[in-house]
């Protein structure tokens, strides 16, 4: 799945060698050589990953990574350091400043596709197309498929819009979780996009709707006063029950 990913580097090869392989990868590329470049990308636009060099013209890498990381908005996004300090001690401060991996340069365009993948499917697996298979759900990010099945039934193509399938595609990675309506339009629309956060409740009746047909739409439930979670073990209700899980 196309991720939008920011390369914050200042030596112009490689920030262009960096950029064509992800374009190619199918990825979104924002480039910034410095740090000031960087946060103005940031703010404008939240990125799924930053590929982060050590040595900046008017910062280092390292001041930039703990701002992120200080941040509430930009605190959770995976980081990896891509610079030319190897020695064991940079990449234990580098890690330890809020780097999820660290590159040291010469790096293989291959090599970096795959650390990027591994860092995203750890830290951001609803950006990623593996199969994702929870509660009797079967959800294919890379054809866009849904199947359901009921306890000891057949599989059954659910029929689900983009916008439904996105969130269900991020509630499948998060189970258990409970997201307010602002963290869901983040996740899932984007926090550059500004829309009304009742939105969120229209969506989530669509995704109900979708689920019906084979009764997981019980598992999408309401939390009073919070938000919503995706519970993949709970029980099947009858329809006078369902009253208590609508938005």
């Amino acid at each position: 799945m196309a991720s939008t990913i920011l390369v914050v580097e200042d030596e112009p090869a490689i920030q262009e060698l960096v950029a064509v392989n992800l374009t190619f990868a199918g990825h979104k590329v924002l480039r910034a050589a410095t740090v000031d470049q960087a946060m103005t990308l940031v703010r404008a636009e939240l990125p799924d990953l930053v590929l982060l060099d050590w040595m900046l013209p008017d910062m280092s890498g390292i001041v930039f990574a703990k701002r992120l990381r200080a941040d509430e908005r930009s605190r959770d996004i995976p980081i990896i350091m891509l610079t030319a300090r190897s020695n064991e001690g940079d990449k234990v401060e580098g890690l330890e400043a809020g780097a999820d991996d660290y590159i040291t340069k010469p790096f293989s365009p291959k090599e970096l596709i795959a650390r990027i993948k591994a860092v995203l499917r750890r830290r951001a697996p609803q950006l990623t197309d593996d199969l994702v298979e929870l509660g009797g759900l079967k959800l294919d990010p890379a054809t866009h498929r849904l199947y359901g099945a009921r306890p000891g039934g057949q599989a059954q193509a659910l029929e689900i819009g983009p916008t439904e399938f996105r969130l269900l595609h991020f509630f499948m990675t998060h189970p258990e979780r409970v997201y307010s309506r602002a963290q869901l339009l983040d996740q899932v629309w984007g926090d550059h996009v500004f829309l009304e956060e009742r939105t969120v409740d229209v969506h989530i009746r669509r995704l109900r709707h979708a689920l019906t047909p084979s009764g997981h739409d019980v598992l999408v439930e309401t939390v009073r006063g919070s938000g919503y979670r995706f519970c993949a073990t709970a029980s099947r209700v009858n329809e006078g029950d369902l009253a208590n899980l609508t938005a």
